[in-house]
């Protein structure tokens, strides 16, 4: 029951981000480069101090070897086959895989849904994610889930740029994020059900965990954090790696 809550906050901080943005506006780039690089601090200290160590102890090394190999994989193959977007600046967003958007009536508002359904996809291995840390504590449950919410705020900030463009009301584009944002206790639903088979299959959950979260750093946050801001990059990156292990 704890899973589904946390990964239902978590989720839900993806309309944050639209909330956000209707009530302040744009963020500058400061302050963005600052709350991505902090979210990917977090997420690093989480997997090298915490999950991989605790999938070792629960399971055995090649789980945690095979899990997390997995979760990269899994990361890797929706990057490579869903078009989603991340905040370029402020006032911009970057689409990949627009080839994947074939030409409408409406290409941008197109590339919005579709922006959205990758997302929402994202989602679900972030909620279990969020599952496999509670199965090892409530602390390491609540960072997770900490981590996924500071990472899902600028992802609904990824959502609603291309969604506005398109021509949709703040409204419409508010319960569009709530539904993706709503995959994260999905997922950690699924995984709640894996998690009663075994030890082994816990520990390697916690390994998938770890390598999903350092993918989406490597890949999404520390590059887009260091686009906006180097130096607020790097702060928000060292704070919260010192936060995490600080925690931990």
């Amino acid at each position: 029951m704890e899973s589904i809550v946390y990964s239902f906050y978590a989720g839900i901080s993806t309309a944050l981000g639209v909330v956000l943005l209707m009530i302040f506006g744009k963020p500058n780039k400061q302050a963005l480069a600052t709350l991505l690089g902090f979210a990917g601090g977090i997420m690093i200290a989480i997997s090298l101090f915490e999950l991989l160590p605790e999938s070792v102890d629960i399971g055995s090394m090649p789980a945690s070897v095979v899990g997390f190999i997995f979760g990269v994989a899994l990361m890797f193959l929706v990057d490579k086959v869903l078009p989603h977007s991340h905040v370029a600046t402020p006032d911009s967003f970057e689409v990949e895989n627009p080839e994947k958007i074939q030409a409408v009536e409406n290409p941008i508002l197109r590339t919005g849904y579709l922006v959205l359904f990758g997302i929402a996809l994202h989602n679900l291995p972030e909620g279990i994610a969020i599952g496999a840390g509670l199965e090892s504590s409530p602390q390491l449950g609540l960072m997770v889930a900490v981590a996924v919410a500071l990472h899902n705020i600028p992802e609904g900030l990824a959502i609603a740029g291309p969604l506005k463009s398109g021509g949709l009301s703040s409204f419409k584009i508010l319960l569009l994020t709530l539904s993706a944002g709503l995959m994260t206790p999905v997922g950690a639903i699924i995984g709640h059900f894996f998690f009663n088979l075994s030890e082994v299959f816990v520990g390697g959950a916690l390994a998938f965990a770890a390598g999903a979260m350092v993918y989406i750093v490597n890949d999404e946050l520390v590059p887009n954090a260091n686009k906006l801001h180097t130096h607020f990059a790097n702060l928000g990156i060292m704070g919260g790696i010192i936060l995490g292990f600080g925690i931990f």
